[in-house]
């Protein structure tokens, strides 16, 4: 037995957000594919990044709707299962891609990831018995979401979705891309929760912190790609963090006024 509590009322609806992150996300890795496969240079790495946020506001919005089902508590949980998950179909549709072509690899992992999760989801609902209603198909968008963000990240310090010569694993990247992005996942819902949670702050806070997590990637890139490449994304992610944290500050201070007239509840005994 679950009840829903709404968790922001109003804005965009899920279903639109889902098909915006996806399109961002795919048309950003086949952006740097042809970069890399097409015109030879990984000076489009940085779309990667750009993959791994509009993944993330996806995602943001998969947890929201989750934990709207009073399992607020499990919104960390969500995001390593995203990511833990994701991975899966990340390696597998790399793997796929090096045994057909490089060019199936972005589609080959979202379907993957979508499979794993919609186990998970039916493993959760049906043999944890939590009966979430959302559950399945949350947990599907989630391991989907961990994937691409993943592969963003990874094209981020790379230049390239395919496993090259397995410096992404080799050196340690997987790891350092992993943390960022689940910790990119589920801290903004965190931080914005509450009865004066709106949509745009929220979403602002992914943003801010996908960029934060690509100023990462992109500082560890130079061991894999070329210093221009390597201070394109730099450049472009810092940029884009300072601009988003701006925005961020500015609609929590735009947040926190409406609540200055707000009244405390009174008890009906103090009445």
């Amino acid at each position: 037995m679950s009840v829903k509590v709404e968790a922001s009322h109003g804005g965009i609806p899920h279903g639109k957000i889902a098909a915006a992150g996806i399109i961002i996300a795919l048309v950003s890795l086949y952006i740097a594919i042809i970069g890399h496969e097409v015109l030879a240079v990984d000076y489009l790495a940085f779309f990667g990044g750009v993959a791994a946020i509009g993944a993330l506001i996806w995602g943001n919005s998969a947890i929201k709707r989750l934990c709207s089902y009073g399992i607020g508590a499990g919104v960390p949980s969500a995001g390593m299962l995203a990511f833990g998950s994701g991975l899966f179909g990340m390696f597998l549709g790399v793997i796929i891609g090096a045994i057909t072509s490089v060019w199936i690899i972005p589609v080959a992992v979202l379907v993957i990831a979508l499979i794993t999760g919609l186990i998970l989801g039916w493993i959760a609902n049906t043999v944890l018995n939590m009966k979430i209603p959302v559950m399945i198909q949350s947990l599907a968008e989630l391991a989907a979401v961990g994937a691409l963000t993943t592969m963003g990240l990874r094209t981020v310090a790379t230049g390239c979705l395919e496993m090259g010569d397995g410096v992404f694993v080799a050196v340690g990247f997987i790891a350092v891309a992993f943390m960022l992005g689940a910790i990119a996942l589920q801290h903004p819902f965190n931080a914005c929760l509450g009865p004066g949670e709106t949509q745009d702050r929220t979403n602002m806070l992914v943003v801010e912190c996908g960029f934060l997590s690509m100023i990462i990637m992109a500082v560890i890139s130079f061991v894999a790609v070329s210093a221009v490449a390597g201070w394109i994304s730099l450049i472009i992610a810092i940029i884009g963090w300072a601009v988003s944290y701006k925005k961020y500050i500015a609609l929590s201070k735009r947040d926190a006024a409406a609540w200055l007239d707000a009244k405390p509840f009174v008890d009906a005994e103090d009445e």
